[in-house]
Parts: structure tokens; C-alpha cells; sequence
């Protein structure tokens, strides 16, 4: 039996955070994993994160797992793969499926990040190919590249099932509609918008009644749903896709918890392990960290994980008590900061009417997923005026600040509260250097010239679509909803690489589109 300071069960955002934690404080530290690729989901998520900077706002998954991967391996921590952890036993004992051999192992302490599993539904035909969880498309599309089918429909209107509906359409996949049985948007309003505005219906109180097809998906009927949760006779509607996309949510993985004898408990989200706010279980010297303990953010789950290995190493006399409370003092701030706004835990399940400033909640972002053109203006975030000038279609407190932080004149302003509207300053000018366009991490930032030219504006948005047009490319403009509202050529064009592959186009549209056009589509893919 091979012995170590600390075992952790999981290589994904928490487990790794955990790891360098511990490493940094002595601890020899073996990390196990499952799958042939360290670093859990955050290889799959080529989206920027929300946040601050101590939260990694704006850094891309994929690049967050990366750096962490890096500190890991500098700090000494071992990380094993292909390694399936199949029990954790009260004495911190683990044993280890490796190669076809069970292996095992003794920690001194045991840190428990094991993530959750995608949730899957049972309707008509749900074990046809081309019914498929979220995950598995993200794994398809951002880790082997390959696209998982030509038409899908989307069943989960979370931060999940609208995140990776835009990275279909990224990946050249038709969404041909986001379902889902809840009356109303569940993610982040900013996700929505992205999908709404390239063109993406949302049906909302609808759920889907039977994939369709003998071998294979071929096509799909949808119908609403009550106040009870039952199918409205004669509302059912048909859709021709290859692919039916589950994003209904995720458990937590709290199997080998349960095994060590952990005190659990249901929760709405998931049986999980009774845990302190060190990541302490009932049983000493076993800790959890991230998803296992409830479902959250990647963000999340890396301080919980920093916490728990800042635990565990004062559990074992390589840290000081004193500290221990100092440095979790600091990262429980951080955390509750995450957990602050319309998105908090204690919010789950609730109806929100206003914002934390008081002003009413855009009932079109929640039903359409975009926000209507008679809606925006209530938001400190949307003005007009003279010469280039960001609008920031911003309209829920959620945890994100990059667009303060990125403006070299200070035009933006949220305060320290992170979850606060943003709001401009009138007395500063905006060069038009398009960083707070880049960085926004929900991409509802855009730079309008009404006065561009005579009779025409010009407005910068953010894109992220291969191939890019080029200067002069004539095409269509789009709404917040996607529908086709004018004309419309690209005068520019900005890659830097401080924009984070995150390119700015500056389409030139009729002025009375300055504050209705919101993306393009070259000539070709119109025709």
C-alpha cells in the first residue's frame, strides 16, 4: 500500500485548486482521475468566465485549466490518469482501478472533488443515436472537434444548455429551437441574447414528447406544457433534426463520499455530503470540494477547492490554525461574492421582479431571450449621445466586473459590488478602443457612432465565428431576436491578441439601426 499526505479524487477545477494548495504548504499529494485528460470541464469551456480578476473573469476555460495544470506540475503534485477510484473507506483508505489492476492507497487526509454527472430525461424514443447530454456535445465539439450533428434542438434553457447552444452554432450547427418546460429563461439573460440574436426561437413551456426516427434521431415534437406540467392537447409542433441535446442539469457525484460513511443530506440540488465551511465532513480528515458538494460554477468549485486544501493541510500540522483562518477569510469573500445577485443559492426557484437598483426585470429576455428595444432603456448601461459610445446590454446582477477593469478611461462603472448593473460615466469620453467590447464576458457590450457617416452609423460588436468577413463584405444586419432588420457593410475589422479571440466587426447600417442591429451575416450566407 502506497501512502501520501493527502489523496485527491478528481483532476477538474476543484481537485487541481485543491492539490496546489496543499503542495504549497508540504504536502506530498497524488491526484486521481478517471478520464485521460486532466483538468474536468474546463477544457470544454471556450467561453470567458464571469467574475473579477480573483476569480479569473475573462479568462477562457480552456486556458484557466491549463495555468492550473502548469502550477500543479511546478508545485510538485502527481497526477494519475486513467485511474477510477472505486472505494474510500473510513480510514482513508483508496482503492484504484489502474491498467485492469486494483491498487491501494492510504492518505492522511482525502479531499473528495468528484463533479457531477449530466441528468437525463426518458421520453419516446430517447435511447435513438442523436440524443445526446450537453456535455457529450462539448466534449464532441471543443476536445475532438467534431461537430455532433447538422440540426439540433436544445432541451434546458440554463447557463448549460444556452452556453453550449451558442457553441453549436460556433461549431456550424443549426439550432433549430431552445426548449424548456419552465415558464421562463434559466441562465444568465447574456447567454440568451448571444443565441437569440444569431437567430435561435426559445419555447418556453414546452418540453419535448417523443424524439422521432428507427435507427437513428430524424426528428423531434415539442409541446407546452400546463401549470401542472402536462401537455396542452393540439399545441404539439415538429422539427426536422438529426440531434436532441439534453442540458437538464447535473447531479452530484457523492457515491464514494456516502462509501467512507459521510453524514449526507438531499438538497435541492443533489445528495450531497454534510460539509463545514472548510469542505470538513463528518468524518476527520476527509474533505469535499466543488460539485460533489453542491452544484455550482467552475468558478466556485476553484476556491472551494483552495479551501479545502488549506484545510486539509492544517488538519495534518502543515499549517497553522491562524493561517488557515486568515487565508479562508479571504477566499470565503470571494466565494460569497459569486454567490451574491438575481443567480444566488437562496434565489433558486424564485421569481425576481426588479433589480437590485429597482428597476424592472425585462419580462421579453425571460420568455424570448432578448430584451425588446422598448425594455432596454430603463438600464443605466444603455444611453446615447454623440460620437462612439458603448451600450452595455447588461440587465441582470450577476457576479461580473471585466468591463470596469478593462476601459482605460474609466467611462464604466460598477463599484465594488460586482453584481451591480453597470452604468456609464457621462463626463468621460470613449476612445472606441473596443477592450470593454472584448472582455465583456456575456458579449452585450457594443460601440455606436450614430453620426458615422451621413444618413448611416456604425456599430462594433463582438464575433466569434469562423471564417471572419473582411472590410467591405456587404450583408444583413439582425435584431436582438435574430430577424433580419436592414443592410448592411463591414468598414472593420480588429483580431488582437489582447482582444482574446474575440474579434470586433464595425458594420456600417442605416442610422435608424443604430440601437436595433445587433449582428451580421455576410451576403453568401443569406443567399
Amino acid at each position: 500500500m502506497t501512502r501520501y499526505d493527502l489523496i485527491i479524487i478528481g483532476a477538474g477545477p476543484a481537485g487541481l485548486s485543491a492539490a496546489i494548495e496543499a503542495a504549497k504548504s508540504g504536502l506530498k499529494v497524488i491526484v486521481f482521475d478517471e478520464n485521460a485528460k486532466p483538468g474536468g470541464q474546463l477544457f470544454k469551456q471556450i467561453h470567458k468566465f464571469f467574475g473579477s480578476k480573483e476569480h479569473k473573469a475573462k479568462i477562457r476555460g480552456y486556458k484557466i485549466g491549463e495555468d492550473l495544470l502548469k502550477e500543479a506540475n511546478d508545485n510538485g503534485v502527481e497526477v494519475v490518469l486513467n485511474a477510477t477510484v472505486v472505494g474510500l473507506y473510513l480510514d482513508k483508505e483508496v482503492t484504484v482501478s489502474i491498467e485492469q489492476e486494483i491498487r491501494h492507497y492510504k492518505g492522511d487526509a482525502v479531499i473528495a472533488a468528484t463533479g457531477a454527472s449530466e441528468n437525463m430525461i426518458t421520453f419516446e424514443g430517447w435511447t435513438l443515436p442523436g440524443v445526446i447530454g450537453a456535455g457529450a456535445a462539448q466534449t464532441m465539439m471543443n476536445l475532438h472537434s467534431v461537430r455532433p450533428g447538422n440540426k439540433v434542438l436544445m432541451l434546458g434553457s440554463g447557463n448549460v444548455g444556452l452556453v453550449v447552444s451558442y457553441q453549436l452554432l460556433q461549431a456550424g450547427c443549426e439550432v433549430v429551437a431552445l426548449v424548456d418546460a419552465a415558464p421562463k429563461v434559466g441562465g444568465y439573460g447574456v447567454h440568451a441574447a448571444k443565441a437569440a440574436r444569431c437567430g435561435v426561437p426559445f419555447y418556453l413551456s414546452h418540453t419535448i414528447i417523443k424524439a422521432e426516427g428507427t435507427d437513428r434521431v430524424t426528428g423531434v415534437t415539442i409541446g407546452e406544457v400546463d401549470q401542472d406540467w402536462k401537455i396542452i392537447p393540439g399545441s404539439s409542433k415538429h422539427f426536422e433534426v438529426d440531434t436532441i441535446c439534453l442540458a437538464v442539469g447535473l447531479s452530484p457525484m457523492s457515491q464514494l463520499t456516502k462509501m467512507a460513511g459521510c453524514k449526507m443530506k438531499d438538497t435541492p440540488t443533489g445528495y450531497v455530503p454534510e460539509c463545514s465551511e472548510t469542505g470538513a465532513t463528518s468524518v476527520p480528515g476527509i474533505f469535499v470540494a466543488g460539485d460533489v458538494s453542491g452544484i455550482e460554477e467552475a468558478s466556485s468549485a476553484m476556491i472551494e477547492g483552495q479551501i479545502a486544501g488549506i484545510s486539509a493541510a492544517e488538519y495534518l500540522g502543515f499549517l497553522k490554525k491562524e493561517e488557515q483562518t486568515e487565508k479562508i477569510e479571504v477566499l470565503h469573500k470571494a466565494l460569497l461574492s459569486l454567490r451574491e445577485g438575481m443567480f444566488a443559492p437562496e434565489n433558486r426557484g424564485k421569481t425576481i421582479e426588479k433589480t437590485e437598483e429597482g428597476i424592472d426585470i425585462s419580462k421579453s429576455l425571460l420568455t424570448k431571450g432578448y430584451v425588446s428595444e422598448s425594455e432596454l432603456e430603463r438600464f443605466p448601461g444603455v444611453t446615447r449621445r454623440k460620437g462612439v459610445h458603448p451600450v452595455i446590454e447588461c440587465t441582470q446582477n450577476i457576479p461580473c466586473n471585466p468591463c470596469q477593469d478593462a476601459c482605460p478611461r474609466k467611462c464604466i462603472k460598477i463599484g465594488s459590488k460586482i453584481t451591480a448593473l453597470p452604468a456609464l460615466d457621462e463626463e468621460r469620453d470613449c476612445s472606441g478602443c473596443g477592450l470593454c467590447v472584448s472582455a465583456c464576458s456575456g458579449q452585450a457590450i457594443f460601440l455606436v457612432d450614430e453620426d458615422f457617416e451621413p444618413g448611416y452609423a456604425a456599430i462594433t460588436l463582438p464575433y466569434e465565428f469562423l471564417p471572419l468577413p473582411e472590410p467591405g463584405d456587404k450583408g444583413a444586419a439582425f435584431d436582438r431576436s435574430g430577424a433580419k432588420v436592414c443592410r448592411a457593410e463591414i468598414v472593420e475589422v480588429k483580431s488582437k491578441k489582447v482582444y482574446d479571440h474575440t474579434s470586433l466587426l464595425t458594420m456600417k447600417v442605416p442610422a435608424d439601426m443604430a440601437m436595433k442591429a445587433r449582428f451580421f451575416r455576410r451576403q453568401e450566407a443569406e443567399e
